[in-house]
């Protein structure tokens, strides 16, 4: 998950490989509910929402290099069976992926398991787990002594669950990050803004000072602001700081910049003024509207971040979230 980070976003969380994720959410699962190698591959994907489109599952395996090789034998099949019913044994399974391996090689599997995981993800009491088995040409089935055992693995080397999904959350409105370990919340994100036409109206200007100036009959003097006009400075977050650091493992922190200064009249094009600023700040100066105010200095671009961090099943998920970092200002 780590090196799956990296490649996506940079040293402070920002997104650098738009894109490369398939959806906005990257959730890994260990097989924490059984160790023992004489029980199955069992995954907790309670997390994963029913209403999120699953677009991919991916169950890893690390196969050992064989401690002993049977004569004449350089090959094993690897089979990969969802198991149906786990009440009675042996098992009811039924065979959803196999391929052969040298008993030499020595590193990670991956078989495709998404269509089961959509009908785990629908309705969890399905979910009896994997069974994953080694055999010879000769029908002979590896004991797993010979593959090493899972019991001993080392952490870093046992089977895991990915999953890519897309939460649906880009687009909905006062959606907001949300500390995992809150019930009942999605951590999800602010969705971009409407963007407004952005052809300039400055050369409209004029007659609106004029229209000022003759408003009922006598000329109006316009104040210069004497604030500094409307510019990005620098907020660095540190989640330390912020009480965070304790689910978030990546990045420490980002510099998510904020908006400052007035929105002076008239708007000129350096502002990053919309349409839409430009006429109300012709009403605020004209006082057409008593309920009008100033056009004010806010973000007019948004970028993402990725955040790798624990959920509250302590499962690793990386999640990209939009509208984090201010990239530009303007008046809106």
């Amino acid at each position: 998950m780590t090196e799956l980070y990296n490649q996506v976003a940079d040293k402070d969380g920002i997104t650098k490989a738009p894109g490369f994720l398939q959806g906005n959410v990257v959730r890994s699962f260990e097989n924490k509910v059984n160790s023992d190698p004489d029980h199955p591959y069992i995954f907790n994907i309670s997390s994963v929402g029913t209403h999120e489109k699953l677009l991919k599952a991916e169950l890893r395996v690390f196969k050992w290099k064989a401690l002993s090789s049977p004569e004449r034998h350089h090959f094993c099949r690897v089979d990969v069976y969802k198991i149906s019913d786990s009440a009675s044994r042996p098992w009811r399974v039924n065979l959803i992926a196999s391929r052969y391996l040298s008993l030499h090689f020595h590193g990670w599997e991956m078989f495709n398991v998404t269509l089961t995981i959509s009908k785990w993800v629908g309705d969890n009491n399905t979910n009896h787990g994997f069974l994953v088995t080694y055999t010879l040409p000769n029908g002979e089935v590896i004991d797993e002594e010979h593959l090493g055992s899972k019991k001993h693995q080392p952490k870093t080397r046992r089977s895991y669950l990915v999953i890519h999904s897309d939460d649906g959350r880009r687009g909905i409105p006062n959606s907001t990050i949300i500390h995992p370990n809150l019930k009942n919340t999605d951590s999800s994100v602010m969705p971009s803004k409407p963007q407004y036409s952005m052809q300039p109206l400055a050369h409209r200007y004029p007659r609106a000072v004029d229209r000022l100036k003759t408003r009922h009959g006598r000329e109006t003097q316009i104040q210069n602001e004497p604030d500094p006009p409307c510019k990005r400075k620098p907020m660095y977050v540190d989640f330390e700081e912020i009480g965070w650091d304790g689910w978030i493992i990546f990045p420490k922190g980002y510099n998510a910049y904020f908006c400052k200064g007035t929105c002076p009249f008239p708007l000129g094009q350096d502002m990053g003024a919309t349409n839409h600023a430009t006429v109300q700040s012709i009403m605020y100066i004209l006082k057409l509207n008593k309920e009008v105010e100033k056009p004010c200095c806010v973000p007019n671009k948004l970028n993402s971040i990725n955040l790798l961090y624990f959920d509250e099943e302590e499962n690793v998920v990386l999640k990209q979230y939009n509208d984090m970092i201010a990239e530009s200002c303007g008046c809106l």
